[in-house]
């Protein structure tokens, strides 16, 4: 069933440019798009698309609608305008209330009768899952965890003991939260396990995506606070601390002890050493490897982006050749080779 643009425009605030009677039902892109879609312009690189599409209607900009072929609902900030239209075109299904017969729920644990609890679920004495809350198929809740109302769980989701989830949480397949940290005390006869006796807490609102880690706190508690967008296959350490709205791309590496500000943006595979601080409105960009804290705000990087074979190839012999370079620089300035009067090496590393 469609939307008018007119119910739209007022739902969301939105100036319309067009028939307010006209009707979307779906999203598309600019290039898919056909009679009934809606698409949206909010990257400047898809420009070329638009005079070209067959949208009913487009999300974008105040300094694009002039250049819109079809209805324009307008908006400073398209993309989020866009998401949340496509929200109410696209709802997530409702699962109906009650406990599939294949889950085992133990009689100690506390399911609000409003929750949906999957096949082959397993819940466990003491845990609670809130009211609205879906615990989706081979999914575990082990003892004393917590859902929060309106979380879901999509499947075979793992939260263990004492693990608190806030409200309005999404936990993607294969998500594990509350595994032990990566502790170990070094021995003469090897490695002495370090008992992992902290829990996990996760706040409001928090997106976790699929296969992503999140280990127990050695002591005290890890903490995800309220707004958190955390990607695919994110591993969290022990007794990190991520800062409230901070968005975390895929594969990214935090290791243990890290405090991570609110509203930090951390790019795809990016590896963060432990026992550091970030500042609020840190972004770093992605394959960038942070191994000293960052005060913010401010862009990092050093990842170095891909060149011709042939030339990094180059490159590599050059940095090779560094420390002889280093030492006939040092013979023509009468100094002793590895003292540099310019750097300060001790705040650099």
């Amino acid at each position: 069933m469609g939307t008018t643009l007119g119910e739209l425009a007022v739902r969301f605030g939105l100036e319309l440019a067009g028939d307010p009677a006209l009707e979307v039902s779906r999203v598309a892109t600019l290039q898919s798009a056909g009679p009934g879609s809606l698409s949206f312009l909010a990257n400047p690189r898809y420009r070329r698309h638009l005079a070209g599409t067959r949208a009913t209607a487009v999300v974008l900009d105040p300094r694009s609608a002039g250049e819109c072929p079809a209805a324009a609902l307008v908006s400073t900030n398209p993309y989020a305008a866009f998401a949340r239209i496509a929200q109410l075109l696209h709802p997530e299904p409702v699962a109906p209330a009650g406990i599939h017969a294949s889950a085992v729920v133990d009689p100690g644990a506390a399911v609000a009768s409003d929750a949906s609890v999957g096949p082959q679920a397993v819940i466990e004495a003491g845990a609670q899952v809130g009211a609205r809350a879906f615990v989706g198929p081979g999914c575990v809740v082990m003892r004393g965890a917590r859902i929060g109302p309106d979380s879901r769980l999509v499947a075979r989701v793992t939260l263990y003991p004492g693990v608190v989830l806030g409200s309005r949480c999404i936990l993607h397949a294969g998500v594990v939260i509350g595994a032990d940290g990566f502790g170990f005390a070094p021995d003469r006869d090897g490695y002495v396990k370090v008992p992992q006796v902290g829990g996990v807490r996760i706040g409001d609102d928090v997106d976790i995506g699929a296969n992503t880690t999140i280990d127990r706190g050695a002591i005290e508690d890890t903490v995800i606070e309220d707004g958190v967008k955390l990607d695919n296959q994110v591993q969290v350490g022990h007794n990190v601390r991520i800062g409230a709205h901070t968005v975390v791309a895929g594969c990214v590496g935090i290791s243990g002890s890290t405090v991570v500000g609110k509203r930090c943006m951390i790019g795809g595979a990016v590896g963060l050493a432990g026992h550091l601080e970030l500042g609020d409105e840190v972004i770093v960009t992605g394959y960038s490897l942070v191994t000293r804290s960052l005060p913010g705000p401010g862009m990092y990087s050093s990842g170095m982006p891909a060149i011709p074979a042939a030339d990094w190839r180059k490159t590599v012999a050059r940095l090779r050749r560094l420390p002889s370079l280093e030492r006939r620089l040092a013979l023509l300035e009468g100094r002793e080779p590895g003292i540099d009067t310019e750097i300060d090496t001790e705040e650099e590393t």
